[in-house]
């Protein structure tokens, strides 16, 4: 546990509130899509709360942070069965779930003996963890742990309210249902709010003039490319930090499957800020091979809307299609090789 770790106060308070709200079972009545949110009364920032467990397999509730948890979330849904699994490791996000004893790590254990906590059964013990876009899940830091805390005590409030009236979440699109706190003369209370959130804004990527300037030397090519950026399974971690998850940049030529160009990015100093760097390494390989590519093909929605600056600077084809059937093949083989030996 880090310096900011929750106090011991804070996580007695966040157990007895987890188990008031297993108690309540709210899985029993709401869907994962059941969303609303809560305002953190320390900053104001809005949390949305998505109960999970309505299939009897995972019972917990999740607190997506902000707009690009919120979109994130319901871009996960909308992607349905099509979703890759790692997907839910790039939505910003606090959970707290009931688990079997053998889920949790030393370090959970460790706070249940020095509260003096013990459970039985399956689905019985209360673990809490923090997802970061691109790292793996982790324990709460102390602001983590007062949100949580007041998103699980909101929703004892909420559930109840929507299992007596399913219409309590039917808002206008667009805008969420939302409890919000209100100073009063001792604590804080609450009301309830409709509160319209729109998409987080990506900032513009562009090609800068140095950029440019390195395009306009290169000779135009033939060559047809598959590009993608994926998540790698294996977690790294660096000293005592927070485990990450690894990702590979990959550059195939189409026609004949030779793999031109990989590269393992890490989500530092954040996710955001990686995509960012893709076309830029994507320009240093051109300079490497002194030729810019007649047409690249990506699959995934991200990477083509952030090519298309760098297309247009480029001259090149940028093209978006349903697989990349040359890329994929050798995808599965470095992955196999990386999970297999020690090349992280």
């Amino acid at each position: 546990m880090s310096e900011n770790s929750p106090t011991l106060d804070e996580w007695r308070r966040l157990y007895e509130v987890a188990v008031r709200v297993k108690e309540l079972a709210p899985w029993e009545w709401m869907m994962e899509d059941d969303i609303f949110g809560v305002q953190n009364p320390e900053n104001q920032e809005l949390g949305f709360i998505s109960v999970m467990g309505a299939i009897g397999e995972h019972f917990a509730v999740a607190v997506y942070l902000g707009p690009q948890g919120l979109y994130g979330f319901l871009d996960l849904e909308d992607e349905g069965l099509d979703a890759s699994p790692y997907r839910l490791f790039e939505v910003p996000q606090l959970q707290a779930s009931f688990e079997d004893r053998n889920i949790l790590q030393k370090e959970d254990r460790d706070i249940l003996k020095s509260l003096g906590l013990k459970f039985r059964g399956q689905n019985a013990w209360p673990m809490f963890r923090s997802i970061r876009p691109g790292f793996h899940p982790w324990f709460l830091e102390g602001w983590e742990a007062r949100l949580l805390t007041c998103a699980l005590e909101q929703a004892l409030d909420v559930t109840p309210r929507f299992e007596a009236d399913p219409s309590l979440l039917g808002v206008p699109e667009g805008a969420f249902f939302v409890r919000a706190p209100l100073k009063a003369e001792v604590g804080i209370g609450w009301e309830d709010r409709v509160v319209r959130v729109p998409p987080p804004a990506s900032a513009p990527v562009t090609v800068d003039d140095l950029t440019r300037r390195r395009l306009e030397g290169l000779s135009r090519g033939e060559q047809k490319l598959e590009v993608d950026v994926f998540m790698l399974p294996d977690a790294c971690r660096e000293g005592k930090g927070r485990p990450f998850f690894p990702y590979c940049l990959m550059m195939v030529e189409a026609r004949s499957g030779l793999v031109l160009f990989h590269d393992l990015l890490q989500p530092q100093p954040s996710l955001e800020e990686m995509w960012r760097s893709v076309p830029l390494k994507m320009v240093d390989q051109f300079a490497k091979a002194q030729m810019i590519p007649t047409e690249v093909r990506v699959c995934s929605e991200q990477l083509f809307d952030l090519l298309k600056p760098l297309a247009g600077a480029s001259r090149f084809k940028l093209k978006r299609v349903s697989a990349l059937r040359t890329l994929e093949p050798a995808r599965e083989m470095l992955m196999g090789f990386l999970m297999g030996g020690d090349a992280l």
